[in-house]
């Protein structure tokens, strides 16, 4: 899933919300597609009612959120999508991999979407592995070479 605005405040008394875009224009939001604010560890959907612009943020209506209460308990989270991944994907393709040690792990051949949890399949020396490729993972990338440096978790170079 990507990242694609924060929720900074509520607006009026019925559950509006203004949100601030990360790297987005209000265009590229699909209102037929979800997005997601996480509760206690798990993505929640909600769809998209109304938006509008105004003053360089986005004024949103969603679903389930009805009332300033139920705004309130939103302000401060993230919101995220996941229908930008299909073409985000397909950056990392034949990428390198390496440990946060700098060693070689292998190169992405390709992604699986575990709900919530983005993976690449990273081809070893020994075979093929999933890694979750998630923000707090990434060590750096490196766009020129191509390369990545994940935090890989004990255990899941393992075969």
């Amino acid at each position: 899933m990507q990242k694609v605005a924060k929720v900074l405040k509520s607006n009026g008394t019925d559950g509006e919300l203004v949100l601030s875009l990360f790297d987005i224009v209000p265009e590229d939001l699909d209102l037929q597609e979800p997005v997601f604010i996480f509760h206690d560890g798990l993505p929640v959907p909600y769809f998209i009612l109304s938006s509008r612009e105004r003053g360089g943020r986005l004024l949103v209506r969603l679903t389930g959120v009805r009332s300033l209460e139920d705004a309130d308990e939103l302000v401060g989270r993230e919101v995220f999508a996941d229908y930008f991944e299909e073409e985000n994907e397909q950056i990392l393709l034949g990428w390198t991999v390496r440990d946060e040690n700098g060693e070689l792990v292998g190169q992405v051949s390709g992604y699986e979407d575990i709900p919530g949890n983005l993976c690449i399949q990273v081809k070893t020396a020994k075979g093929e592995v999933l890694l979750p490729l998630h923000q707090d993972l990434v060590v750096q990338t490196d766009w020129e070479k191509g390369e990545i440096t994940l935090r890989i978790p004990d255990g899941l170079l393992e075969l």
